[in-house]
């Protein structure tokens, strides 16, 4: 079996890009028969970019700009258009599967990996430790694995910055949902309604509803008359039954 056909093989599960078969582009097949026979023999650092935005109508441009920026082509910049909720993604998943030892991941910003930090940390461990691959954040210069002359404890480094991002960013959301259940709370104490508006009942509701309580009409026939749907007749109707019969002079419920 020929290199290229082993890593059409190997690549062949993603094989839908733009609508049309991924690997029917020749300069992709090239592109990864090369990978393919660097990760082989442990040959030269390779950088690869990675870019995601939430949804396909999302401009990517601003994120490939600074990848080229730092000498990446578009062959070697893998682009997802999904939700960062988790790392499912068809792009990314090839990606981490052609990084090999000492190549360079380079993003624009740590939420472009995802946005939870937990699977973001178990991700950059992934790579990092047990790919052995190094990962480069631009927007956050600390959050850069290398280790070279000027920069002898990245690892160390970017794994601390990684850890407080992820205590800083877990304590905000519990934070937002103390806050959330504060207000909720004193907005209660302060009798303001919460939820969907209320709903605004016909001033000839316990009539009718008396009439369908007696079996003087169907609730079909009730509803008609009150221009209301049947199940909304039928929930008013149950709360009128249990002996709510001021309904009427409140005029509005919740």
């Amino acid at each position: 079996m020929s290199s290229l056909h082993k890593i059409t093989t190997k690549y062949s599960h993603f094989h839908m890009r733009k609508g049309k078969p991924f690997l029917q582009t020749i300069e992709f097949r090239w592109f990864f028969y090369f990978c393919y026979c660097y990760n082989c023999s442990g040959g030269i650092l390779v950088k690869y970019g990675y870019v995601r935005v939430s949804s396909i109508t999302q401009n990517v441009d601003r994120q490939l700009d600074e990848l080229k920026k730092m000498g990446l082509n578009s062959d070697a910049i893998f682009i997802d258009r999904q939700s960062g909720k988790d790392f499912n993604r068809t792009n990314y998943q090839l990606l981490k599967s052609i990084l090999k030892k000492d190549d360079l991941l380079i993003v624009k910003s740590i939420d472009r990996l995802g946005r939870n930090y937990k699977m973001i940390i178990e991700e950059w461990t992934d790579i990092t430790k047990n790919l052995e691959a190094n990962i480069l954040v631009l927007d956050m210069p600390l959050l850069d694995t290398r280790i070279e002359g000027h920069n002898l404890v990245g690892k160390f480094i970017s794994d601390i910055v990684l850890q407080i991002l992820s205590f800083v960013a877990q304590t905000e959301r519990e934070n937002i949902k103390l806050r959330q259940a504060e207000g909720i709370r004193l907005a209660r104490e302060k009798g303001v309604h919460l939820g969907r508006p209320r709903y605004k009942l016909p001033q000839n509701f316990n009539e009718i509803a008396f009439r369908f309580q007696n079996n003087e009409i169907n609730n079909l026939e009730a509803a008609k008359i009150l221009n209301m749907t049947r199940p909304t007749f039928l929930k008013y109707a149950k709360i009128f039954s249990e002996g709510h019969h001021s309904l009427y002079y409140q005029n509005e419920i919740n």
